[in-house]
């Protein structure tokens, strides 16, 4: 039992510690705020006191020197530097690594540490003595302050199943004796008979009178851990408050107040810690039930038996609910990704001896789980290179009329059945010419091909090309793009890249919100039926032998007063097929504009659960995946945008030209 509250709090430090290091980053900026050193403070000290509690007694010895010092910026007697911010990084990637080691993953040096508090003390001016390791109370003595010493009554009352969760009650109140003189009374009055008592829950309560030089908020901060299964009063004493090694001084008014009790707030968070394994077994759980459900509907569509249609409409809408609330569970805002990426500018910036500003918006949009973790890689290697290749120096930039500052912008939101996500800088821009040459040398491209922008930047995305004569640290290998193609690609999207010399570069991942199920239109041609994303869909409009003949042949459809090219299906798969009389027309957003797709047929919505295609269809690119239907077909599902993109490379729909067969391009599906 212990092992697993041991393992919570390595997953709850690793949070901590991801708020920390960007409060640290954000410090870092505005050196006077006080909130930050009080997020940081807090940080710090809910990892010590909970490492203690949880027999990490190392970490927790180690963060009190790192707790004492943010302490002292907090009460005005140190300043926050830039070398102490960057040490108490550096601090931070130690309690990371004191965490791996205790979970069994990798060695942390202790030498490290002690060379990190050494420093420590030399920039706090505090005592040379070598630190010792917490003891079982996890809480080393606080210095001796000056200050205004108050009285305060404390009501401590744990939650009955507060021992159930692995906290030790005493060790907490050991830990405010620790901030000045402590009288205690237990309050055992709730204790049961012998033969009624429970061993693991907690019976006994605390009323006590602290005479501390601290305020409300940092002997609050000694129960924050166990904040939410307990109730806690924190009251000033009506005595007059004391400077610290006076005597009395003369009364002051009375004050008084309620204190805060955590079971008592308004809107207290209710959550519980579930395993990413047993979420994405919950969501392929309700991926089989969609399809069992399908599958229903298309056995009570055929008997005309009103009962088992009625039943079958019922579990579809179960099943709706429940498809979308699994799917929310599984979705997390950006936010969190983004700023991890303060760290790696932050490094980045002192290695190459650049000043850059990490900005980003649209950290609130929300992504599914699962491509958020695989999204980590791809955005480390643009940020990079961005870094690397495309921030100048601040006296080439004062040179080029720039601020000395460069800013790298992370950005995201929402289009239809997807997510966009930009990366872009005000560097110097991507040298067309360049990359041309560059993939000339290589044997990518002929020196007379004619190529468009788009086309010469993708030869970036090609393994092993780089531009760059010299490898560094940071890149020039031309590793780092070819892995964001590859991990983009893995995950159903593609990349953008558009630059402006002199101005700086954008690179925007487009990327399905959801790895799993997704909400589609189900359309037929021919004999063949498809799954059209519904996120993307606009209007369905009717096509008649008579708009074509009004179009003089070409693939243009006058839709209320708006001229849209369209992309007929069965010509572009290239599908032996007779047209019908009248044909559909779905109008579509996509990243090149409003397009019309020609199909047979709409049948309907269509709640399609994602399947992979295999190895042998990876380099498919019109198609992101197939679904089963209830009736035991496959139907492929469409990617709509590179349909788009394909059509116009290969100059398939021209205006105010006549319509020609379209030129197969390398992945699409075959006849």
């Amino acid at each position: 039992m212990i092992d697993k509250y041991k393992q919570a709090f390595r997953e709850e430090a690793r949070e901590i510690l991801l708020d920390l290091e960007s409060a640290l980053l954000d410090l870092n900026e505005n050196r006077d705020d006080t909130e930050l050193v009080g997020r940081a403070f807090r940080a710090l000290h809910t990892i010590k006191g909970s490492g203690a509690m949880f027999g990490f007694d190392a970490i927790a010895a180690f963060t009190h020197d790192i707790e004492n010092a943010f302490d002292q910026i907090r009460n005005g007697r140190l300043k926050a530097t830039a070398d102490l911010i960057s040490l108490s990084l550096a601090a931070v990637d130690q309690i990371k690594a004191m965490l791996e080691e205790a979970s069994g993953q990798e060695s942390a040096v202790a030498a490290t540490s002690a060379q990190i508090l050494a420093k420590l003390r030399a920039l706090t001016g505090a005592s040379e003595a070598p630190v010792k390791p917490a003891p079982a109370a996890g809480i080393a003595p606080a210095p001796a302050i000056a200050g205004t010493i108050r009285e305060w009554h404390i009501s401590f009352r744990p939650g009955a199943d507060l021992l159930r969760t692995g906290a030790n009650p005493l060790l907490l109140l050991r830990e405010l004796r620790q901030l000045g003189t402590l009288q205690v009374k237990a309050d055992t009055s709730t204790i049961p008979p012998l033969a009624e008592m429970d061993p693991e829950r907690c019976y006994i309560a605390w009323d006590m009178v602290l005479t501390t030089l601290a305020d409300a908020d940092a002997i609050r901060d000694v129960f924050i851990f166990v904040d939410g299964s307990c109730e806690l009063e924190v009251e000033p004493s009506p005595s007059s408050p004391r400077e610290a090694g006076a005597g009395p001084a003369a009364p002051i008014e009375k004050r008084s107040g309620e204190g805060r009790r955590s079971s008592d707030k308004e809107a207290q968070a209710s959550s519980i810690r579930v395993a990413a394994a047993k979420l994405d077994q919950l969501v392929d759980l309700v991926g089989q039930l969609v399809t069992v459900q399908a599958r229903l509907v298309e056995v009570a569509a055929r008997r005309e038996d009103r009962d088992m249609q009625a039943v079958a409409e019922e579990i579809e809408a179960l099943t709706t609910e429940l498809r979308e609330t699994s799917m929310g569970m599984r979705t997390l805002p950006l936010r969190s990704t983004f700023e991890r990426f303060k760290r790696l500018v932050y490094d980045l910036g002192r290695s190459l001896h650049k000043e850059v500003e990490l900005t980003f918006e649209g950290g609130e949009t929300e992504l599914d789980k699962t491509v958020l973790d695989q999204l980590n890689d791809p955005l480390m290697h643009l940020i990079r290179n961005s870094m690397d290749h495309g921030i100048e120096a601040p006296d080439v930039r004062r040179a080029a009329g720039k601020s000395a500052s460069g800013t790298i912008h992370l950005s995201a939101r929402h289009a239809g059945a997807q997510v966009l996500i930009c990366v872009s800088d005000d560097g110097k821009g991507i040298d067309r010419e360049a990359v041309r040459a560059r993939a000339v040398e290589k044997g990518l491209v002929e020196a007379d091909a004619r190529l468009t922008e788009s086309e010469i930047f993708s030869f970036i995305l090609a393994p092993g090309f780089s531009t760059a004569r010299e490898v560094s640290d940071v890149s020039g290998r031309g590793v780092g793009m070819d892995v964001v193609r590859r991990n983009v690609e893995a995950l159903r999207g593609s990349i953008e890249i558009a630059s402006q010399p002199g101005s700086g570069s954008v690179v925007t991942l487009r990327l399905p919100l959801t790895l799993a199920i997704i909400d589609g239109l189900l359309v037929r041609v021919g004999q063949a039926r498809f799954v059209m994303p519904l996120g993307n869909t606009v209007e369905c409009v009717e096509l008649t032998r008579q708009d074509i003949a009004n179009a003089n042949g070409k693939h243009l459809a006058n839709i209320r007063g708006e001229i849209i090219p369209y992309i007929r299906l069965s010509e572009y798969l290239q599908m032996r097929t007779e047209r019908p009389e009248r044909e559909q027309i779905m109008v579509a957003e996509t990243e090149h504009g409003r397009f019309g797709f020609v199909v047979d047929q709409v049948i309907g919505d269509h709640q399609t659960v994602i399947k992979n295609l295999g190895r042998l269809y990876r380099n498919v690119q019109v198609v992101s995946g197939a679904t089963i239907l209830g009736d035991g077909t496959v139907a492929l599902i469409l990617d709509l945008h590179r349909l788009a993109q394909n059509v116009i490379r290969s100059s398939s729909i021209r205006p105010h030209t006549k319509a020609r067969p379209p030129v197969p391009t390398r992945g699409e599906v075959p006849a």
